[in-house]
Formats: structure tokens, sequence, C-alpha cells
């Protein structure tokens, strides 16, 4: 099976999000407005299971996740995806290192930009065009993360989630 980590902003977010995402995204149907931390990995059932208890850990032993929106961007000219720029921080990092790491074999496919896509499969034309615009507009969200999700993907392409870990280690 087909699984990923992620997590989800506030609502608020996430209709912003959406907003765009209706328009311009191929997976809108697909799944909710995300910041991947670990892309789509290949899991038996048994391996699940020690994944779980790695990320219970790795939870445990997180701070609350702060998430900072300020502007759209683009991969352009990597691909045509367009999408929130999420301010790098070092929760954010290492998280995502951990998921790289240890019981995780597999090697990120791109370096680690956090984001939250808003447009992919664009043609240039279309990417151009939105983009210009979008650029334009301030964007400023602020908020802190008190989880993330385990993922996995159904028959019809969709994402769902098989459990929730929440971070917030006490602060000594």
């Amino acid at each position: 099976m087909k699984y990923g980590i992620a997590l989800f902003p506030s609502k608020k977010i996430q209709d912003f999000a959406n907003s765009y995402r209706k328009r311009y995204d191929s997976h809108y149907s697909l799944i909710p407005p995300h910041l991947t931390l670990k892309s789509t990995f290949e899991a038996s059932d048994e391996e699940i299971q020690t994944i779980v208890k790695e990320l219970w850990k790795i939870a445990e032993d997180t701070e609350l996740i702060p998430l900072k929106i300020t502007k759209f961007s683009s991969f352009y000219p990597v691909n045509n995806v367009i999408y929130l720029k999420v301010e790098p921080n070092e929760t954010l990092q290492k998280l995502h290192k951990q998921f790289y790491s240890g019981i995780f074999t597999d090697k990120p496919e791109y370096a680690f930009v956090p984001h939250i896509t808003i447009g992919q499969s664009l043609s240039d034309a279309e990417h151009a065009d939105i983009y210009g615009q979008l650029k334009m507009q301030d964007v400023y969200f602020e908020e802190t993360v008190d989880r993330f999700h385990l993922l996995y993907q159904l028959e019809n392409g969709s994402w769902t989630v098989y459990e929730t870990f929440h971070v917030g280690k006490e602060q000594e």
C-alpha cells in the first residue's frame, strides 16, 4: 500500500488554499490542502505497524509545529507547480530529516521546500498567467500545528488518514 506523511493547516488556511486549488490543482478532489513531510512510500501491513510505533516516538519528541506562510511561489522551471510558501523552521526540518532516516531507508526526491500546493498540471502559458497574477498578492498566515498524519492512498487515488500523531512535548 502507498503511504505518505503530511500535516494539515487550519481550516482558515485550507479554505484560502482551496479557493485556488479548485481551479488550478488537478489533485483538488484527492487530498485536502497539506504540507508534505514525507512523500509517497510503499509499506506492507507488517512494516506499517513498525512505522506507526516509530512515528509515535518521533511525535513524543517533537514540539508544536510553527507554520508561517508568506507568499505565493513556484517550482518553475523544474515543474509548473504553484504553492503557498511555508517559511522553513527547525521543527519542520527536523521532522523531514527524521522521516528519511532510521527505519526509513528511502531518500527524498527533492530538497525539502515546505509548501502547500495550490496549482499543478498547468501548461506553461497557464502557469505564467496564474503565477504572474498571484505573486503580486500579499499573503500572510501564522499559526501552530499540533499534529501530523500518516495517510494512505485508496484505489481511486484519493488519500485518507491512517493515523494521527499529536506533538507538543512539554517545554523544559
